[in-house]
């Protein structure tokens, strides 16, 4: 193939900072729980139809980890054809991503979490999804941005989340 383009370039191994990117969707029904970043949503008259608890943000954000050092995705670890993980806490999930980028000697720095839900408004439970997502990932609160937007009606029965993440290296 030839020598490759940028010879002086670093080994990403060795780059200080990575950007990881997730997102997640789910349908919604009646009768099933609705809970987003760690966090029950009361009065949701619709919850997440999944294999596991739903929960689209925190899937999201563990996408985003995984993909910053091209780990992969939560199906190669959790797949939804396991019996095994049927129903489980998303923080579970959270938690593995977490400890596979720890192990590789990164750290979240900063989350930027997008939920795109027709309904319930979500504004009043900012503060509590920032705090569930930075307390599960190791950060302050100053460092989980949550912004919600609505699929202005095109996808009422949907949920979906996007993610970045900025991952540093723990020996910076």
């Amino acid at each position: 193939m030839g020598a490759a383009p940028y010879p002086e370039r670093m080994s990403s191994a060795a780059l200080p900072f990575r950007i990881g990117y997730g997102e997640d969707a789910h349908r919604l029904a009646a009768g099933r729980p609705l809970v987003l970043g760690g966090v029950p949503i009361p009065h949701a008259e619709l919850g997440a139809v999944a294999h596991s608890d739903g929960d689209a943000a925190l899937h999201a954000v563990a996408d985003a980890l995984l993909s910053g050092l091209a780990l992969g995705d939560i199906g190669q670890y959790f797949p939804d054809t396991a019996a095994e993980w049927q129903g489980m806490d998303s923080r579970r999930i959270l938690a593995k991503a977490l400890e596979l980028v720890t192990g590789r000697g990164y750290r979240p720095l900063n989350v930027a979490l997008v939920v795109t839900l027709d309904r319930p408004k979500l504004g009043a439970l900012r503060a509590d999804i920032a705090a569930s997502v930075a307390e599960l990932l190791g950060l302050a609160v100053t460092e989980v941005g949550v912004s919600f937007k609505t699929s202005e009606g095109l996808a009422p029965e949907h949920v979906q989340t996007r993610v970045t993440v900025l991952l540093g290296r723990m020996d910076v």
